[in-house]
């Protein structure tokens, strides 16, 4: 357990679906039953890579905050390693809500979502599915997979082609799988290939990481067919998109078209670009933003206004 002023940060585990996500939970200190958000991140992503620094800032503001790393990855369990299953990311998301509503130090009625980039989409999902949170954020979000094929190019997706047929002839014959790099050079072949997503990924991780800079390729299908945008019209909650204008990777017009269409979205724009968002300046002003939006909507108290 690490300690401050302002909050607790305590190691958890819960069960999902055939095994178990690792994760933090972070208290605000002096505050009874704060609200609560769940924080996932993006493609391959392990919550080391940067979810500590937004949960910080949430906690400080007197809302707790849960940030998880999805099966498959990182020191979560799961077998394969680094299979990335959107159906399992999705049911790691439900897994972690049943968690944090069974916790009795937590207000279970004030639960917000927050997903980044790949988890930005998912938390358009799950906001459509559960009308029982209070808020959801969307931070760089991946609305479309058609729309980011596009931005990787033709010859980069079609580079892709014979590493996924690879995977999925060794998942026909029970051998493990055959991976494609999650970030690389322009050109490369990889699920992300624009100039800022490699040196991105990079800067991203901490000293000692577990993170692997590499997926199964079988699930570059699924990606192409993921649109989570679309659900946004059936969101009935608040749900704050923040959206890079510059995006290398999630293209922002397609991204600002689904936001529009949900009926209590809110929209926020930002000129930087899409690895921007997690550090530096750009970061202060987004988590700003997002603890203005996540306090409006779940009201939270400090320590020195609790009872």
């Amino acid at each position: 357990m690490t300690t401050s002023q302002s909050f607790t940060r305590h190691d958890i585990t819960f069960p999902s679906g055939d095994s178990t996500c690792a994760g933090w939970l972070y208290l605000p200190t002096g505050v009874t039953s704060p609200p609560v958000v769940i924080l996932g991140h993006g493609l391959g992503a392990i919550r080391e890579m940067r979810l500590d620094a937004f949960a910080e800032r949430f906690a400080q503001a007197g809302i707790a905050a849960v940030a998880f790393t999805y099966r498959h990855f990182g020191d979560s369990g799961g077998h394969p390693r680094q299979l990335l299953s959107i159906k399992r990311q999705l049911t790691d998301w439900d897994a972690a809500l049943a968690y944090v509503k069974g916790r009795t130090d937590v207000d279970r009625t004030r639960i917000a979502v927050w997903g980044s980039s790949f988890g930005g989409g998912h938390a358009i999902t799950v906001a459509s599915r559960h009308p029982e949170l209070r808020a959801a954020v969307a931070q760089c979000p991946f609305t479309d997979g058609l729309a980011s094929a596009l931005a990787l190019g033709p010859a980069a997706s079609l580079k892709v082609v014979p590493v996924v047929t690879r995977d999925l002839a060794a998942r026909g014959r029970g051998k493990p799988p055959v991976m494609v790099p999650i970030a690389a050079a322009p050109g490369s072949s990889a699920l992300m290939n624009a100039p800022d997503a490699l040196p991105g990924y990079q800067a991203l991780q901490p000293a000692g990481t577990t993170f692997r800079n590499e997926v199964a390729a079988r699930v570059i299908p699924t990606i192409l067919a993921y649109r989570p945008g679309r659900a946004a019209k059936k969101i009935t909650i608040p749900i704050l998109f923040c959206v890079s204008d510059t995006d290398s990777v999630t293209p922002p017009a397609q991204t600002l078209r689904y936001a529009r269409t949900a009926p209590k979205g809110e929209i926020k724009r930002y000129d930087a670009g899409h690895f921007d968002f997690y550090t530096g300046e750009t970061f202060d002003e987004l988590v700003r933003d997002q603890i203005e939006f996540l306090t409006r909507q779940l009201a939270p108290a400090t320590a020195a206004s609790a009872p």
